[in-house]
């Protein structure tokens, strides 16, 4: 009989929808999960007179792969994972492709990648998005790890990989942790896009008191623009859902956000590298507001802020929610790809950054329109340190920041939160300010603190102690910055 050309551990809804992606582009896969009543399942249900091959042990799925053995885990990310390379590891020969597709830390992967190579094996982790749909029709992949690995690797992953305008969305990313990250950072994204459509929502409901059929149509309209973007759609046709009374649906769904840890490990890790990702943060903190949900209904019947009311021009205003929605969604953008900047110095990646964009247009949740101009401003200039400042997107924010600037207005005087909204705004203000008030920031660590300061009329590198008391002396404190 012969062999697999790949292997999948792990037949949760991933996990099938990628092996039945393998076959329709032709590959021949193995399967296995630690249950061996969801092999026979998947076997006699969608997998049902497909080439697969249904194994009930690991020796058995290994002796099943055509050397040098490809192997995709699809398990939960955490323990999981470590303890499947345990009984993994022992059964491969040298040169195998062990590839971790699930959500995994990317310092998890870099120390997994060390230990498989060496052992004499490769290890990639490799970021997989576009939900259900996007592993069965073609996902966005980001793999990184085992360099050796990817000759092996390329046909098969960009042969099922979402493909825009004769573009594979998939591409080595780089050294070991590489891949993992940017499919974080891709979340993080994710995460603040969501909370920003989300404000738009609310804004249309508590302030225009628009209905939802009513608000999917302006989604609809706002998808055939600028705003083009999978989020955008689907947030249209959600809006639009009815329930089995033929009331909207959205309102039988109580508004407590799950999340599964990356964008807080994103938010982690701008913290660790001294950037701030303030609009994915606030994203994040928006969810842990959102699930204290018994205490916001006692909340509401103690604190009260003012009653939502319009009186202007509708149509302007929607205009105006359009431009505010995309001058944030790009300071979002700007500020994931600052992270990404800063994370590939920390670690030696040499990532390609309009590549990365690329690989976002198609399969993955944060697909869009809007990525094409991000690889268009990293070919004009390689070196871009912020997407605000590319001569394109400089201009977009001239044009929409009155938007902006309108809609936090109006969601402040109107006690409506917009959180995402108006941390745009104050980072988009931030970023262009000239002069900040850390200045007296720092007086005030040097005067409590002696922690020193520069000064606008030294040479930067040079640092200065006052003794503002009088009793303080000359000495100060070391100068370092966390």
């Amino acid at each position: 009989m012969d062999k697999a050309d790949i292997g999948i551990i792990g037949l949760a809804v991933m996990g099938e929808n990628l092996a039945l992606n393998l076959l329709n582009k032709g590959f021949r896969v193995a399967v296995y999960n630690r249950n061996p009543a969801k092999v026979r399942a998947f076997l006699s249900g969608r997998g049902s007179g497909l080439d697969l091959l249904g194994a009930e042990s690991l020796p058995e799925f290994v002796q099943s792969l055509a050397p040098p053995r490809r192997i995709m885990l699809m398990i939960r990310a955490g323990s999981p994972v470590d303890e499947m390379l345990e009984g993994l590891l022992p059964l491969l020969s040298p040169g195998d492709i062990v590839i971790d597709g699930g959500n995994s830390n990317f310092r998890d992967t870099i120390r997994r990648a060390k230990y498989v190579e060496e052992k004499g094996f490769n290890f990639v982790g490799c970021g997989v998005s576009g939900g259900e749909e996007g592993a069965l029709n073609g996902p966005s992949l980001m793999p990184g790890g085992s360099a050796a690995a990817w000759p092996r690797l390329k046909p098969l992953l960009q042969a099922i990989a979402a493909n825009v305008d004769g573009v594979p969305c998939c591409d080595w990313v780089g050294a070991d942790g590489a891949g993992h990250f940017v499919k974080m950072v891709h979340n993080g994204i994710e995460y603040g896009d969501m909370q920003l459509i989300g404000e738009a929502y609310q804004i249309m409901r508590a302030l225009l008191h628009m209905h939802p059929d009513e608000i999917g149509e302006t989604f609809e309209q706002w998808n055939g623009g600028e705003l083009d973007s999978y989020l955008i759609e689907i947030t249209a046709r959600i809006l639009k859902t009815k329930d089995e009374d033929g009331t909207p649906l959205i309102d039988r769904i109580l508004d407590t956000a799950g999340q599964k840890g990356t964008g807080k490990w994103a938010v982690v890790e701008a913290l660790n590298e001294g950037v701030p990702l303030t609009l994915i943060g606030e994203a994040v903190f928006a969810r842990c507001l959102s699930a204290i949900k018994d205490e916001r209904v006692r909340a509401s019947a103690v604190l009260k802020g003012p009653s939502p009311a319009f009186a202007g021009d509708r149509e302007a205003f929607l205009n105006d929610l359009e431009r505010a929605l995309y001058a944030a969604k790009l300071t979002s953008y700007a500020q994931g790809y600052a992270l990404l900047r800063a994370a590939a110095a920390t670690h030696g990646w040499e990532l390609n950054y309009g590549g990365i964009a690329l690989l976002w247009r198609g399969g993955c949740i944060i697909r869009s329109a809007f990525l094409g101009r991000i690889k268009e401003a990293f070919d004009r200039d390689p070196a871009l340190h912020n997407l605000l400042i590319d001569p394109y997107f400089a201009g977009k924010l001239e044009a929409c920041q009155g938007g902006l600037r309108s809609v936090a207005v109006a969601a402040a005087a109107n006690g409506i939160p917009a959180p995402a909204m108006f941390s745009a705004l104050s980072y988009f203000d931030g970023y262009r300010a000239e002069r900040l008030p850390a200045d007296l920031l720092q007086a005030q660590r040097d005067y409590f603190g002696a922690h020193t300061y520069e000064r606008v009329d030294k040479p930067r590198g040079e640092f200065f102690h006052t003794n503002w008391t009088g009793e303080g002396g000359t000495t100060a404190a070391s100068t370092y910055t966390v």
